[in-house]
């Protein structure tokens, strides 16, 4: 803070984080929420400030930005559709996949909202043994049926019908996500065992370094 002399927090006054399991298939889904969430909305932040084309508008692409954040959104879905953590770490993974392929494509206020319920909807049925119909999926988004089938047929074309993914590319994804995060962490002991068994790679998303704040 400037002006005044006043001085900074204290270490005793910097809240502790976190400490969360190793293996995303063992940590609470509101953590893995909070995570992903989290870093969607930074790479929103980011990608709000690039100046849209006429090129890079996709079916993805609203008129203007839902009156619903992201977070009442996705947790709308959560509540209704009962998504598995894997499922959510796997959003992040389909956003670096269609933009490795598409570099114009973002994820912004305009797209996240349309995207979300499109990869829900697919990555569900591609990894998950109980999942919704679209139907259910079109209602708990607030869209129509034939609105998702159309969004959903794009989206496996601009990610290459890449749908599956494997459980240590989720598990990198995870662990990424807790190292850039200032609200959780990882004990000592599991990052000196994941650091021996895991190369880390960071979510890309057409974004910001993550290395900022949940």
């Amino acid at each position: 803070m400037r002006g005044g002399g006043a001085e900074g927090p204290s270490s005793s006054e910097v809240p502790e984080r976190i400490h969360v399991p190793p293996l995303f298939h063992l940590c609470d889904t509101e953590v893995i929420f909070n995570l992903v969430t989290g870093m969607m909305n930074r790479l929103i932040a980011h990608n709000d400030r690039i100046p849209l084309t006429s090129a890079s508008i996709t079916r993805f692409h609203s008129r203007a930005p839902p009156g619903i954040k992201l977070e009442d959104y996705l947790r709308r879905i959560l509540k209704f559709a009962g998504l598995e953590p894997s499922v959510l770490l796997l959003l992040l993974v389909y956003i670096d996949r269609v933009c490795e392929v598409h570099r114009t494509f973002t994820i912004s206020s305009l797209t996240v909202h349309r995207f979300v319920i499109a990869a829900v909807a697919v990555g569900s049925k591609a990894t998950s043994d109980i999942y919704c119909t679209n139907t259910y999926y079109a209602k708990v988004g607030g869209i129509s049926l034939q609105e998702l089938n159309m969004m959903e047929l794009e989206f496996c074309g601009l990610i290459g019908w890449r749908l599956s993914c494997s459980v240590d590319i989720l598990q990198r994804y995870y662990v990424n996500l807790i190292r850039t995060s200032q609200l959780y962490a990882l004990g000592a002991e599991e990052v000196k065992t994941l650091t021996n068994d895991i190369n880390v790679s960071e979510p890309k998303g057409q974004g910001p370094d993550p290395n900022t704040t949940d």
